[in-house]
């Protein structure tokens, strides 16, 4: 005799199904903490720094769709843990409320970082942490939602100016150019400039990490080699802002002075994160084909022979 057990969704609290109660608390996120989610929104509309923050929620949705028919033979509710995670993003919620408006940009912070812990937590509430191992990147990705307050921002512009100004010099020392660089200055014969904050390129340096990350995760299997992708992105991303420098110093001195001005400087970012992502393609394609390698020559030496069936 043979027995069949029921695969169907468990029905948890009310009898609502674990979609209806997801939606019912994510109602509820947006509901008390419309706020929060309304300046973000505005933040990511109106400065180029935080440009990225609207991709994140649509990037991370599309990923749990596209495996849609796993969330549905997976789900197990998981109370316990997603209850303590809905608590922690309540105690997080209450610190932010605390904070003064001195602190105005770390309790936004604060504020949507509660948020993306209470998403997580009514998601393994209703799914079960089994079905939220599954979606793992996609729920943690949603982390990028929170903004980078501005003390941290700052430091980071100042280091990617530096880096900047540091990967330019090297350029051109590289091409027997003389330079001295002081700082964020850079002086070649005929040209002085400063690497200032909005040209630091941040926005789409953080677009061209949170798309490697996104690429890494569809086409690698390996943590190991998904994180070298990351970690590559980063210097790739200062250097590609130091190539940008390179490139406008070099047509404003030998070609045309407009150059110093013109569009290739004010909205020719884009050309130079093409040719960033390039390069993380590249690399993705190579650390996809010594993967694949690696697992074929693996099943090559498994050792062959007879299969006893017992039973």
């Amino acid at each position: 005799m043979t027995t069949s057990v029921s695969r169907e969704p468990k029905k948890a609290i009310a009898g609502l199904s674990p979609f209806l109660q997801f939606a019912f608390l994510f109602a509820v996120s947006v509901g008390v903490g419309w706020q929060p989610l309304l300046r973000t929104f505005a933040l990511a509309l109106n400065s180029g720094e935080y440009t990225h923050l609207l991709l994140i929620v649509p990037i991370s949705l599309s990923l749990i769709l596209t495996e849609r028919t796993r969330l549905k033979s997976t789900i197990e509710p998981g109370v316990e843990f997603g209850a303590a995670l809905l608590f922690v993003a309540i105690l997080t919620a209450c610190y932010s409320r605390w904070l003064t408006a001195r602190h105005n940009d770390v309790q936004l912070s604060i504020s949507m970082l509660a948020a993306v812990i209470w998403w997580i937590g009514s998601f393994v509430f209703c799914f079960g942490a089994r079905t939220a191992r599954v979606f793992l990147f996609p729920l943690c990705f949603l982390f990028w939602m929170v903004p980078i307050p501005s003390p941290l921002l700052n430091k980071i512009i100042a280091f990617w100016q530096q880096g900047s100004a540091l990967s330019a010099s090297m350029l051109f020392s590289a091409f027997g150019i003389p330079v001295t660089q002081d700082g964020i200055i850079i002086s070649i014969p005929g040209l002085t400039l400063q690497v200032a904050q909005e040209c630091s390129s941040l926005r789409s340096s953080l677009m061209l990490i949170v798309t490697s990350m996104v690429l890494a995760h569809q086409f690698l299997r390996s943590f190991w080699r998904k994180t070298a992708v990351v970690v590559v992105a980063i210097p790739l991303s200062i250097a590609k802002n130091g190539l940008r420098i390179f490139t406008i110093a070099m047509l404003g001195t030998r070609v045309d002075p407009g150059f110093l001005h013109g569009d290739l400087h004010r909205r020719g970012g884009i050309v130079f994160f093409l040719a960033a992502l390039l390069v993380v393609l590249l690399l993705l394609w190579l650390l996809n084909r010594g993967e694949h390698s690696f697992i074929h020559s693996s099943h090559r030496q498994k050792p062959t022979g007879a299969t006893q069936q017992i039973g």
